[in-house]
């Protein structure tokens, strides 16, 4: 017997990354949404899509430079040795049907031109906070807010940094009662996956924008 037409062959799939995991999407998958990673620099945005990609994750990282040591701000965080120029990217599958494309963007404000292209097409953020340098926040939420993007908050329980109540954390934050606040390591999978969840039953249960009701 012949072989099929190569338009009736099903695609091969991708080669499966180190781990054994496979690259392609299951056959049962219907939606795929696509989850911005956001926070201010050094917060570990690299490390938690790192810890819950499925996949190799995309990562674009250089080493920190003597030109922006007076920009980059390293306190607190006096280890750190490269920084995301660009973003990083990685999968997670939530059901047989759901899977999250993970965006992370990189924290400083002078790459803010490259964070409104990364919201086209997200449908909420997960922003991570460090509860030493709380203030450094506001300028990613206020950015998620102009564009109307939903968000939940997620605090990076770094080793070493002070831990508050819930309701002073919401408060230092300005946070709206329905955002989403939960705590999380983000070199943790359990825990990472926690707060992600958190973010999803946020844009589950919000109600449609004005122009989206018919």
């Amino acid at each position: 017997m012949g072989s099929a037409p190569a338009s009736d062959r099903a695609p091969a799939p991708a080669p499966a990354p180190p781990g054994g995991t496979p690259s392609y999407v299951a056959d049962t998958v219907r939606t795929a949404a696509k989850i911005l990673i956001v926070g201010h620099f050094a917060v570990g945005k690299t490390t938690f899509v790192g810890t819950l990609s499925e996949i190799r994750p995309l990562r674009t990282e250089e080493p920190l430079s003597q030109a922006g040591a007076h920009i980059d701000d390293l306190a607190g965080v006096p280890d750190k040795t490269a920084t995301t120029v660009a973003m990083d990217f990685g999968r997670l599958t939530l059901s047989d049907s759901l899977v999250l494309y993970l965006f992370g963007a990189p924290g400083q404000k002078r790459f803010s031109r490259l964070w409104t292209d990364m919201l086209q097409g997200a449908l909420g953020a997960l922003v991570l906070a460090d509860t030493r340098r709380l203030h450094q926040s506001f300028d990613v939420m206020g950015l998620l807010e102009e564009y109307g993007m939903p968000y939940a908050v997620a605090v990076n329980q770094f080793d070493g940094a002070p831990h508050f109540p819930e309701e002073e954390i919401r408060e230092a934050l300005d946070l709206l009662p329905q955002t989403p606040l939960v705590s999380c390591d983000a070199r943790d999978t359990a825990s990472s996956t926690k707060a992600l969840i958190a973010l999803v039953e946020h844009l589950q249960t919000r109600p449609a924008p004005a122009d989206q009701e018919s």
